[in-house]
């Protein structure tokens, strides 16, 4: 009788090798490339509120102050109508500290309403706006000063504020960011215009006393 021919390793397939041939054969996904356009699109806008704060410091700086005071009907003097927008502006920021906490979800209701991200915009459109009136002033009836502690960190943050605000600005324009990137900058922000206020308007209050 005619006998089987016995199984050889070397004709015989291996299991183990088609399996590393044909995870071999098989398409890989390529490694994602390092690119620096996520890089700039956070570093570009970083750098040119840089420039604008260095800018407003080189200003006051080199500015001869005015020392002029612009009083409106109603208030006592030029200081207490800075240091009553100056409120307003940080009351309007607590808004949009409270409003983007309800549009992250973040809050114990969870649903953000329709209209919060219209108020959202406007409250922080608002407090800029009442700011714009204190930061000239500031700067061309006072400048930069630095003639104690309270002064000198006023004046420092009070042209860090707009530099970061130029920031969160261009930021806002800017696609694919990293989700984490707008509520920094917009938590700098507020964190920023509060120190300004307390180192000006609260120590008017203090000061003097709750007056117009």
């Amino acid at each position: 009788m005619r006998s089987e021919p016995e199984p050889n390793a070397d004709t015989e397939p291996n299991a183990d090798t088609e399996s590393v041939a044909a995870l071999s054969s098989a398409p890989t996904r390529p490694a994602p490339a390092v690119t620096t356009g996520g890089v700039a699109a956070v570093l570009v806008p970083v750098l040119i509120g840089a420039a604008v704060a260095v800018a407003l410091g080189a200003f006051g700086r080199l500015h001869e102050p005015q020392f002029f005071s612009v009083s409106v009907a109603g208030f006592s003097s030029g200081t207490a109508v800075k240091s009553w927008l100056a409120t307003l502006a940080v009351t309007l920021a607590i808004f949009q500290l409270v409003s983007a906490f309800i549009m992250y979800r973040l809050t114990p209701r969870g649903r953000a309403p329709k209209w919060i991200g219209t108020a959202h915009v406007w409250s922080g459109r608002l407090a800029v706006l009442a700011s714009v009136p204190v930061a000239v002033h500031c700067l061309y009836a006072l400048g930069f000063q630095s003639g104690d502690t309270r002064v000198l960190f006023h004046s420092l943050f009070g042209c860090f504020f707009y530099g970061v605000f130029v920031t969160k600005m261009m930021l806002l324009t800017r696609k694919n960011l990293r989700p984490w990137v707008i509520p920094i900058a917009g938590g700098l922000l507020f964190f920023v215009l509060v120190y300004v206020w307390l180192t000006s308007a609260l120590w008017f209050f203090d000061t003097t006393g709750v007056t117009f």
